[in-house]
């Protein structure tokens, strides 16, 4: 099943959805019809009647996302009519970015990144929002909002110091220097390095494997984000809660019955 929108391509197949951003002439640089884009297509990755288990993002061409499109910038989504006042370059994010960003954050399958080529400003974000980041070699990372006079958004700041420390962090923001992937995975940015042309045999072995979990896994990767900010006995509930709604799915059932049986589960995500 393919969903054809503007600027961006969703494949749906044998559980697994493969959503692409889909500008190669412009290296996937986001804009708002990409943007409006990804909302119609994550509605389709939220559907249960898809039966989507795992998500691959990438990005057609040369590159995974080359960040937003500055050229179409105006303080707010870049598609407004200009105003006198002076622009608000954080509009867009509270309008459009955040929303999107908080549904793949509140997903209920894994997230696989496959990151090809130049990954950067808000592309990075969307790319670190995976559960693995697989990256091929000729890929890099980069945070340039220096050079034009801004910040670091798209929750940046607080994915990457925790990813990767804060010095590190600060040298990738501050700097604003390319991160070559071999770096990336010295640093703990990403889970592997495959060759170019290996990039999505990898990702989709990947999300293979993921899309026959069970229906824990959400409640894993919502234990894993929790826990970033958790006191130890918050996150010692949560993980009490969290293992009574996991204790209560055919999917637990499943694993017992096969690991007594000596067997391979065979989970369904309920």
């Amino acid at each position: 099943m393919t969903y054809e929108y503007d600027l961006l391509k969703l494949d749906i197949e044998n559980n697994i959805a493969t959503l692409s951003f889909n500008d190669p002439d412009s290296l996937n640089a986001m804009s708002g019809p990409m943007l409006a884009s990804m909302d119609l297509a994550l509605d389709e990755i939220e559907n249960p009647d898809n039966g989507v288990r795992a998500l691959i993002i990438t990005g057609a061409g040369r590159g995974f996302c080359a960040g937003a499109n500055v050229a179409r910038m105006d303080g707010g989504d870049g598609d407004g009519p200009k105003r006198n006042r002076a622009p608000d370059a954080g509009e867009g994010l509270e309008k459009i970015y955040h929303p999107l960003l908080r549904r793949f954050r509140n997903l209920h399958c894994p997230i696989v990144s496959a990151v090809n080529g130049p990954c950067a400003g808000i592309g990075m974000s969307f790319a670190l929002m995976a559960d693995m980041v697989v990256a091929n070699e000729s890929a890099f990372f980069l945070q340039a909002f220096r050079r034009i006079g801004l910040v670091p958004d798209g929750g940046a700041t607080y994915l990457l110091p925790r990813l990767i420390g804060m010095a590190r962090a600060r040298e990738l923001t501050i700097m604003g220097e390319r991160l070559p992937s071999a770096t990336a995975l010295e640093w703990g940015l990403i889970n592997r390095r495959v060759a170019d042309d290996k990039l999505l045999d990898e990702a989709q072995a990947l999300a293979a494997e993921l899309a026959k979990g069970p229906h824990s896994l959400k409640l894993i990767r919502n234990l894993l984000w929790e826990s970033v900010d958790a006191k130890y006995e918050e996150q010692l509930n949560n993980e009490r809660m969290a293992q009574r709604t996991a204790g209560r799915t055919d999917d637990f059932k499943e694993g017992v019955s096969a690991f007594n049986e000596k067997r391979d589960a065979n989970f369904t995500g309920s």
